[in-house]
């Protein structure tokens, strides 16, 4: 039988027993293997994706070109000042070490996660002990969330870091009768560093969560101990000088308003007002921003309910005795929470909830370490049994649905293009994946293998988490549904490599990079953002069929800019002139070339090139 852990043994590591320390070895090892077989197996492939994917990597790219680490360009030149710069810097970093290249583009990422991982590791251990610590990393490891969206060139898993550094370092400081410099100026510079990843909400997260965690454990006046003059200086030090050097160099100039208005009041403010300009995106309903939490939390999601239960069940109970420390459980759901809520009131996207994931796993990797500690009797086992139980009834549903779209598609002759299969849904594309809207039963035909393994895994993964779990073997099966979340995440991958032609133009990028001449004009009928392969692959600019709006729009207000936006009548003109023009666009007939001649240069996932002039004949 299990000893249970006392409570005070679970808030604090014992890092002076040897077991502890050769264990803390098989910890890392396994998080490290983990990270390997899921994060860095899937950096070499897809290629990069059309919109955000290789724009910001087209942003970082031309960093590299220009040596200009300040004001960020992208199309060969056009300011794009929405972003943050960090993880700009870390891609171009990556691009000199290892040139361009897919991975590459991928590394700073995978290596954030890396990192997450051990942070989340350490806040385990500091909070529960090294089993809960192990726990919390193997659950953020293998979760859904995290890993969908690394696949694109997003900073959220960075915000989680930054955030997840700063949470450590706090506690650190509580657990300091008085906090040492390096504890405080290491807080501020992580507090800076999310804020030269993200924005203002670098500041505004951290900031909320260890203000309210003070405010209710009765102890604000710890602020008062984090050198808070010199901790100033070190966060401004840090974050002050790229914004200062960006509103210099970007400064308002005539009817353009500069930098400071654009990346502050129009990307923080009137973004979270839903008033941005242009309003080029759109937002998830509330209720499903908050239902994907538990999507992005698969399969872990059912030990949230009793593990957010537990860790509040303990704030109370604490919070009763002035002079008991408070349980960091309580700083994780605050984590959490805050995110969560902030988000609520503003135009909201599936990533938002991305920074929040590794506050909810480590609630989760400290009950499952309860678990595991806990008598057979104890409530805490049967509520594991409970959970295992309705999680099989979810993997057995899943397993038939997965059965009965396997009887109903048929794996499509070879050479088809899947995009020939799908409905076109554009009223969805402003969201992640929105284009996963257009799948049909027919589209799903091409996913034979991969649908066929999710739906065996998800059948014997929770099948067997749950036999384990009734014979009182929560360790083994958690190891089950990490082994089933291994098999899902490849399939996953599987999966995203197989739909990337309809999300990436780098086929077309390729047939063009072969014709393309000095002296052509390639114009995206749309924005230029539908595209963006093409300029990342090619380096060749790229004009825009459309009203100004989306990503080119500010920089193309500035007078250094060149002309990128066509109308009807300039595209015509254009068309119809001797020298050569490329349309990338994703209609089958485009109607600005109505009664145009036209010859196809390339088509590739429901996307063409086309050319008005007819290929030289060798």
């Amino acid at each position: 039988m299990t000893v249970p852990v006392p409570q005070s043994a679970q808030l604090r590591p014992a890092r002076s027993l040897p077991q502890k320390a050769s264990f803390s070895i098989v910890s890392i090892l396994i998080i490290v293997a983990l990270w390997g077989v899921i994060y860095v197996a899937g950096m070499f492939s897809p290629p990069l994706l059309d919109d955000a994917d290789s724009v910001h990597a087209e942003a970082a790219r031309e960093m590299l070109l220009t040596h200009d680490w300040v004001t960020l360009h992208i199309n060969n030149g056009i300011r794009y000042l929405e972003k943050a710069p960090l993880m700009y810097w870390g891609v171009a970093s990556s691009y000199a070490l290892f040139g361009v290249k897919d991975w590459s583009t991928r590394l700073p990422l995978v290596m954030g996660v890396l990192l997450l991982l051990f942070v989340t590791w350490s806040l385990g251990r500091t909070a529960y002990g090294e089993r809960g610590g192990f726990y919390s990393a193997v659950v953020l490891a293998t979760s859904l969330g995290p890993y969908l969206f690394t696949r694109f060139l997003i900073p959220e898993v960075l915000v989680a870091l930054w955030l997840g550094l700063t949470f450590l370092l706090f506690l650190r400081s509580l657990q300091e009768s008085s906090p040492s410099l390096l504890t405080c100026w290491g807080l501020a510079a992580a507090c800076a560093l999310n804020v030269l990843t993200k924005g203002l909400i670098g500041l505004v997260f951290p900031v909320g969560v260890i203000v309210l965690y003070l405010f209710f454990t009765r102890n604000l006046r710890h602020l008062l101990k984090l050198r808070l003059f010199s901790s100033v200086l070190v966060f401004l030090a840090i974050a002050a000088p790229w914004h200062i050097l960006a509103g210099i160099r970007n400064p308002a100039q005539g009817r353009v308003r500069g930098f400071l208005w654009f990346y502050f009041i129009n990307e923080h403010f009137l973004r979270y007002l839903n008033k941005r300009v242009p309003r080029d995106y759109d937002t998830v309903p509330l209720l499903v921003y908050w239902a994907l939490i538990l999507v992005w939390m698969v399969p872990w999601f059912v030990f949230l309910p009793q593990a957010v239960r537990d860790a509040a069940k303990r704030w109370r109970e604490r919070s009763r005795e002035i002079r008991q420390p408070a349980n960091p459980g309580s700083l994780f759901l605050l984590w959490a929470l805050v995110i969560l809520v902030f988000f609520s009131f503003s135009t909201r996207q599936e990533y938002y909830t991305i920074p929040a994931l590794p506050g909810l796993a480590l609630l989760v990797g400290g009950w499952l370490q309860r678990e595991e500690q806990a008598n057979a009797a104890d409530a805490a086992r049967r509520s594991g049994r409970i959970s295992s139980l309705v999680l099989f009834v979810i993997g057995l549903l899943a397993f038939v649905t997965g059965v009965i779209f396997l009887r109903l598609s048929r794996v499509p002759p070879r050479g088809t293009d899947l995009a020939e299969l799908l409905n076109k849904n554009p009223q969805d594309y402003a969201l992640s994946f929105g284009h996963f809207f257009d799948l049909t039963p027919q589209a799903i035909g091409a996913f034979h293998g991969p649908l066929l393994v999710v739906s065996l895994a998800l059948l014997l993964g929770t099948g067997i988490n749950w036999i384990l779990r009734h014979r009182g073997k929560s360790a083994s099966g958690n190891l089950a549904l990490a082994v089933m979340m291994i098999a899902l995440l490849a399939c996953v991958h599987s999966a995203f490599v197989t739909f990337s032609p309809i999300l990436s133009s780098k086929r077309l990028a390729d047939a063009l990079g072969k014709q393309y001449r000095p002296g052509d004009l390639v114009i995206v009928d749309g924005l230029y953002e539908n595209a963006s392969t093409l300029n990342f692959y090619t380096g060749i600019p790229l004009r825009s069929l459309h009203e100004p709006a989306g990503n080119l729009w500010f920089g193309s207000q500035f007078p250094d800019a060149p002309p990128i936006f066509e109308n009807e009548s300039t595209f015509r003109s254009q068309w119809n002139s001797e020298n050569r023009i490329f349309l990338w666009s994703d209609q089958v007939e485009p109607k600005e070339l109505a009664s145009q001649k036209w010859y196809v240069v390339a088509h590739s996932g429901g996307k063409s090139i086309l050319t008005n002039h007819p290929f030289p004949k060798d």
